[in-house]
This record gives structure tokens, sequence and C-alpha cells, in this order.
């Protein structure tokens, strides 16, 4: 039931910020985040209500979206209480639309990218069982080769179409669009490269159910993987456009550290 109730739900999940960008200009800090509970709080609520014949005989705990959820969870809030800061000082992003927030990040946006995230994951794995089935006859190189291009290729697509499709929300800006399309999905991206293969093994070989504490640590091994790249990007290859210097985070510093541009 899990499996395949998490990726019929999305469209009436995600809200469609682009759609209605003019009419988001009038709201405040409580629309804002009732927008982001209207679209997260279903995802929790209809697994809930609406239980399959293969979950009633089992702990809630033990349930395929339980996990799924729980991993997502993790992911997406180190995504956005960690990552968003490299999309300030490497990518020339920024949010200005009225929001509470945490580490200067706005609540809705964490709750919008739990349901966005959840969709794009299990749209990946049901994409990645799919050419397992298909390729399983080549050899074990090619069969390698094959899912780490798929994974990269899906990876760049939903990072750029995401992009794409908030591009016309007022208060998400970009110091250069174009850049922020080619490159800065590409830097988006390394997200899903990592995630996608590692969400996929939960409960995905017989007979090695997950508990939720592995849940737990893998989604932190994840988080923790994608942290590492994104500083080596910061670090070596710098901001894709020129970032004011109140923006830039330096060498020495991390980018949600508040005072990092002090440090020496």
């Amino acid at each position: 039931m899990g499996r395949t109730l998490l990726p019929s739900l999305h469209p009436f999940l995600a809200h469609p910020l682009s759609r209605h960008c003019y009419s988001l200009q009038s709201l405040r800090e409580l629309e804002y985040l009732l927008i982001g509970l209207v679209s997260a709080v279903p995802a929790f609520v209809v697994p809930l209500l609406l239980v399959g014949k293969a979950d009633r005989s089992i702990s809630w705990k033990d349930r395929y979206w339980v996990k799924a959820s729980l991993w997502i969870i993790i992911f997406s809030y180190v995504g956005n209480y960690f990552w968003t800061h490299y999309f300030f000082t490497v990518l020339g992003a920024s949010y200005t639309f009225p929001s509470w927030k945490m580490n200067n990040v706005p609540h809705t946006t964490f709750l919008l990218t739990h349901v966005c995230f959840l969709f794009y994951h299990v749209s990946s794995n049901m994409t990645l069982r799919r050419l397992r089935h298909f390729i399983a006859g080549l050899p074990e190189k090619l069969q390698w080769a094959t899912e780490a291009a798929w994974i990269l290729a899906l990876a760049y697509f939903i990072a750029y179409l995401e992009t794409l499709a908030i591009s016309n929300f007022p208060y998400y800006q970009f110091v250069d669009r174009d850049s922020m399309y080619k490159v800065g999905s590409l830097f988006y991206a390394i997200y899903f490269i990592v995630s996608f293969p590692m969400f996929l093994r939960i409960d995905e070989k017989p007979g090695d159910k997950w508990d939720l504490p592995r849940v737990a640590v893998d989604a932190l091994g994840a988080a923790m993987l994608v942290t590492i790249i994104l500083d080596l990007w910061r670090i070596f290859l710098g901001p894709i456009v020129p970032i004011a210097d109140t923006k830039q985070c330096p060498q020495v510093g991390l980018p949600w550290f508040t005072g990092h541009a002090n440090l020496k």
C-alpha cells in the first residue's frame, strides 16, 4: 500500500506556486505556513486512514510508508536547515516572501520540501526497479554503468525541472537565472545523485526489513555525504555567480554559521 499510494498523492499535495505567483504576493506569514501544512499533512494522514491489506497485519512502525517518510523527513530537514545556505552563498538565490524562519530558512519550505522529495524519491524507486528489470541480462559492470547514468540524468532532470517550475515565483530570486538553470541545477542534483540509490535500499531485499533506527542512520549518512560534496564545491569551485561580500562564505567558515564572514 505504502509504495503505490505515495506517488499518486503528489498532484494533490504539492502546491503549484508558479501558477499562483500573483495571488501569493498578498499572503503573510500565517498563510504561507498554512500552504505548507496543507501540502505536507496529507502525506501522513492519508496512509493512516487508507490502510491496505498488507499493512493491516503489521505494526505501524514496520509499514513501508512510515520508513520512507522518516527517511525523507530527516534528509529534507538537513537539506533545508543546512544546504539552503549553499543556495544563498554559492548559487546566489534568496527567499524574500514573508515567513517565520529557522536558521534563516522559511518554515514553509521545510514542509513543501518533504512532500516534493517524497514524490521525487518514490518516482525514482519506480524507474530504477524497471531499469534493473530491463537490464538484468547485461554484464554486471554494464548494469552498474547504466544505472549510474540513469541516476545522474534523472537527478539533473528533476533539479532542472523544479528550478524552472518555481522561476516565476516572485519571492524566490536568483542573481543569474541562466547560470542557475544550467549550473545551479547540477549543484542541486547532487542531493539526488546521493539520495536516490540510498533511498531505494529501504526494504528492497526480500527478508531484509529495516527498522526505524536503521532508516534514521541511513538518512543521516546520506545527508552527511551530500554536505561534504556541497562544501567541496564551495571550497574548490566557489560561487557560480558574483556574490556580495556580505553573503559570501570564506573557505574557513560554513555557510550556516552566523557571522561567518568575520572568521579569519
